[in-house]
């Protein structure tokens, strides 16, 4: 038990060798691809994934990775969550998604 507290303080099994997430069915909408990649957190899952769209000069896709702080026991539940609030991301911003943020 202390061995996976102590894990999960020090962020081991996460985006690692360790790690549980893995992409969902990917959801197109408005012209962005919507990827859930839900993150296994000890039976519950943490709605993130990847927003993404074809660059309209050619070069390499725009790409943002939207995490949130929601956790969901399912992880169906979590993607269809992921894709829900990803959609309103969009809705409200655009391609300002993909701006560097200072």
């Amino acid at each position: 038990m202390l061995k996976k507290l102590l894990s999960g303080l020090l962020g081991q099994g996460q985006d690692g060798a360790g790690s549980t997430s893995r992409e969902g069915e990917s959801v197109e909408y408005h012209g962005y691809t919507i990827v859930p990649q839900s993150e296994d957190m000890g039976g519950q899952f943490r709605v993130s994934g990847w927003i993404r769209k074809p660059d309209p000069e050619g070069g390499e896709p725009l790409e943002h990775r939207f995490e949130r702080s929601d956790v969901v026991p399912g992880r169906e539940a979590c993607d269809a969550l992921m894709v829900s609030k990803a959609e309103r991301f969009i809705d409200e911003l655009g391609d300002a998604i993909f701006e560097a943020r200072d």
